[in-house]
């Protein structure tokens, strides 16, 4: 095998591990917006009084003061809502 031979294979190596790192990644950022989407879920049913438990407790309540502290920032006579999630195909809106 020529030195060409041997650098088309690593080559083709590379790019094969690549792809694997791009579908893993891609993987884990589908189960991390599975796990928001889950947690949105609960919260929600939380709020309606349709689903109760102790282990809930603690994060629905840092969700509803995390959401308080958003709600005294925002400018008065603003027109967007923290209550509105974004787009499920898009990220999240960083803070400023």
């Amino acid at each position: 095998m020529g030195f060409l031979d041997k650098a088309k294979a690593a080559a083709e190596q590379a790019a094969a591990r690549a792809k694997e790192g791009v579908q893993e990644v891609q993987t884990k950022r589908e189960l991390g917006q599975a796990y928001d989407e889950l947690g949105r879920a609960v919260f929600e049913l939380v709020e309606e009084g349709k689903l109760a438990h102790p282990q809930l407790d603690e994060h629905v309540e840092k969700i509803r003061r995390l959401r308080t502290e958003l709600e005294e920032r925002e400018p008065v006579g603003a027109t967007a809502s923290s209550d509105q999630a974004p787009p499920s195909d898009q990220p999240p809106a960083m803070p400023s």
